[in-house]
């Protein structure tokens, strides 16, 4: 699956070849692992959840704490051809009722959301029955800001 990988890496991001550390990861996400890819600002982070993403038969969730970061992120994913949303405060309800009958029809493949979110139990209803294949915590150094883990 790497060559895959690689092929994708070029075709969808214009990258010739992966940054140092980017392979190890995304081959790790691609075995089914629980990964942490810890890498400096501007490293191609996101790069190691999003390929593996496009590689996996179901969803990707992005669990991400910032409105803006998931804006400008899923608008380069839609620019570069890639199916992506996010479900946050900045849209409507009507907006968020359409775009979860989109993710369950499977019109996407990475959807990011905030993080609290996931403590709705409709949201964890809905979720249940999704073909789900990744989940990836962008800005986890953001965790403890998050609030109480129960």
């Amino acid at each position: 699956m790497i060559t895959k990988a690689r092929e994708y890496l070029q075709h969808y991001f214009g990258y010739e070849s992966f940054r140092s550390g980017q392979e190890a990861i995304i081959e790790r996400v691609l075995a089914g692992k629980n990964t942490a890819g810890i890498m400096p600002t501007g490293g191609g982070k996101s790069i190691c959840y999003q390929i593996p993403a496009l590689l996996f038969p179901g969803i990707t969730l992005v669990i991400s704490p910032l409105i803006s970061l998931m804006k400008d992120q899923v608008d380069a994913l839609v620019h570069n051809g890639i199916e992506a949303t996010y479900l946050n405060s900045s849209i409507s309800a009507s907006e968020a009722y359409t775009r979860m009958n989109d993710i369950k029809q499977g019109k996407y493949k990475l959807v990011y959301i905030a993080p609290e979110r996931l403590d709705h139990s409709a949201f964890q209803q809905e979720w249940q029955h999704m073909n789900l294949s990744l989940v990836a915590i962008d800005e986890a150094h953001c965790i403890s800001q998050w609030g109480e883990v129960v």
